[in-house]
């Protein structure tokens, strides 16, 4: 498939790929600042930093949110089994497991280590994966860290790659969202765990969502919220990691402190704790309604002149 699965370590792969990192964001930071300049015109002219889809023939976000209900439950089993596990890790790392994986401040890259470290344990074949892409056309390079778990034949029929991301619901956050985006990204899954092919129609669905949010305040769409520039976070080539654990030193990001780590990770695990009471809660609704529909009907009837 042409993807690079060997283990690298961080720091080889860190200075392999830091200049071209750099280029990545010299290359979103010019066009943030062009775009915001031009008001979404870019230096090429109307319209040329924009998406070239069309602003007629929006989706109705309630076609939308529905969509997204769909696909969040759309699992195969086993990807539902994996999400459980995730869950379950997620909840019980403390702050100071984070001080375990390396010193400094990583953009909650030592969640993902440590939580892949508990999934080998928990004997899934985890790793971290650091993407990188350059810049070109109409998308801006850049780059993205995810956990990613391969499923060998046995357990699936195939190997099967699930990508695992601890927040996926910040991809999509854009300025001015009306309220009906707001509602829609809110329902996205707090870690999403499946396939890219399912990874792709969130992210189409989502592109539609922000189209339609943006045009509410004549807003174009930025290309960084493009469904090409999505794409390139999951979809780029990437290597995995299995460290650094139990590291410490600089590693592959800068050296700080772990306190913007634990705020995401209390944060995380918050909104992880949120869903989980929502879905028990329309599961218990759904029985309810079940269970109970005949005795609804008698009473109805009964009630009826």
């Amino acid at each position: 498939m042409g993807m690079d699965l060997r283990v690298v370590p961080a720091e080889e792969w860190w200075n392999r790929g830091r200049d071209s990192s750099h280029d990545g964001e010299r290359d979103l930071g010019l066009m943030v600042t062009d775009f915001l300049e031009t008001g979404g015109g870019g230096s090429g002219g109307a319209g040329s930093w924009c998406s070239s889809d069309s602003d007629s023939g929006f989706p109705d976000p309630s076609y939308l949110s529905d969509k997204i209900q769909y696909l969040k439950y759309s699992m195969a089993q086993h990807e539902t089994e994996v999400l459980s596990a995730v869950r379950t890790l997620m909840l019980t790392i403390k702050e100071k497991d984070l001080h375990s994986v390396k010193s400094g401040t990583c953009n909650a890259s030592c969640i993902r280590f440590y939580l892949a470290k508990l999934l080998r344990l928990s004997g899934y074949d985890a790793a971290v994966c650091s993407a990188r892409w350059q810049g070109g056309g109409k998308v801006p390079g850049g780059d993205n860290e995810y956990i990613d778990i391969i499923l060998s034949d046995s357990e699936v029929g195939q190997d099967e790659r699930l990508i695992v991301d601890i927040d996926f619901r910040s991809h999509f956050e854009i300025a001015r969202a009306v309220d009906s985006y707001q509602r829609i990204m809110e329902s996205l899954p707090v870690v999403y765990v499946g396939t890219v092919a399912r990874l792709n129609q969130f992210l189409q669905v989502m592109v539609d969502a922000a189209k339609f949010s943006l045009k509410q305040n004549s807003m174009p769409l930025p290309p960084w919220r493009s469904l090409n520039y999505l794409r390139s976070k999951w979809h780029s080539p990437h290597k995995r990691h299995l460290g650094p654990i139990d590291q410490q030193g600089p590693g592959m990001f800068s050296p700080g402190l772990h306190g913007q780590c634990a705020e995401n990770l209390k944060r995380l695990q918050f909104a992880l704790q949120v869903e989980q009471e929502s879905e028990r809660f329309m599961k218990k609704k759904s029985g309810f309604s079940r269970r109970n529909k005949p005795e609804i009907m008698r009473i109805q009837g009964a009630l009826a002149p």
